[in-house]
């Protein structure tokens, strides 16, 4: 498919951003927009832009909505929100309100910029697998790195979509230029998280720092000594990790 330009209304941000792991499935696109307001710094992107315009350099990376003529962005949701406060004032106002706290966005420089924010350009793909090649590299051995639990989920949401036509971690890693020892031991550490919060065990929400240090989870769980005390066996070292690793019986030991 070749690059074209759309106008910003058909843009849709992606709701199963890896970035949004502390919202629900289902959340609004305005509590999107105002996660990322709050948690991936948009405040130098919205400042740039109402001074330079939007830089119609690098296309967004979008799919076909299931229903409808909307285009999903899989890659460039920043932007896209950016955008979106931009063109529509109220929409801060909106934000505001409802977060509690002001959201400020600053005013155009002149009709050129605003002349910028009605079409930009997409780069479309048929559907997600389609686009992880391009994302996992850019953020996860790239120019703009995700932190470590972003790149996890990423990579643990590839694994498990390619499981059916039985996929390897090993080819996720060398499509991101990243070692496969890493990119295994994240995804590990992803399954253990993924089943102490289905058994109720721990959330990420639980936490009690503002960020989620994951790698100090991932660097623990290749420990012999956490091994042993979670009866993990070297198994998982040794090969592709799979879901819910912890024993059942351990974790009936952890919830008393």
């Amino acid at each position: 498919m070749a690059m074209t330009k759309v106008f910003v209304e058909r843009l849709r941000l992606d709701l199963n951003n890896p970035r949004l792991f502390g919202l629900a499935r289902g959340t609004s696109e305005e509590a999107v927009i105002a996660w990322l307001h709050r948690a991936a710094d948009l405040r130098e992107l919205l400042q740039s832009i109402s001074v330079n315009g939007y830089l119609d350099i690098e296309p967004l990376v979008v799919m076909r909505e299931p229903k409808g003529d909307g285009l999903i962005v899989l890659e460039g949701n920043r932007r896209l929100a950016a955008l979106r406060l931009l063109r529509d004032p109220e929409l801060a106002v909106r934000i505001g309100s409802s977060e509690g706290s002001k959201v400020v966005v600053p005013l155009l420089a002149d009709e050129s910029v605003r002349a910028t924010l009605d079409r930009v350009s997409v780069y479309p793909v048929a559907d997600r697998e389609n686009a992880r090649s391009l994302i996992g590299f850019k953020h996860i051995n790239g120019p703009a790195k995700w932190d470590a639990y972003v790149k996890a989920r990423f990579a643990a949401e590839w694994y498990k979509a390619q499981q059916p036509a039985g996929g390897r971690l090993e080819d996720i890693a060398t499509a991101v230029g990243d070692r496969h020892d890493t990119i295994r031991r994240m995804v590990f550490a992803i399954h253990v998280l993924d089943q102490a919060n289905d058994k109720g065990l721990f959330h990420i929400e639980d936490r009690n720092t503002a960020k989620f240090n994951f790698s100090h989870l991932y660097t623990a769980l290749a420990r012999p000594q956490y091994m042993r005390y979670l009866d993990l066996g070297r198994t998982w070292a040794e090969c592709d990790p799979s879901p819910d690793p912890v024993p059942s019986n351990k974790l009936e030991e952890l919830r008393k």
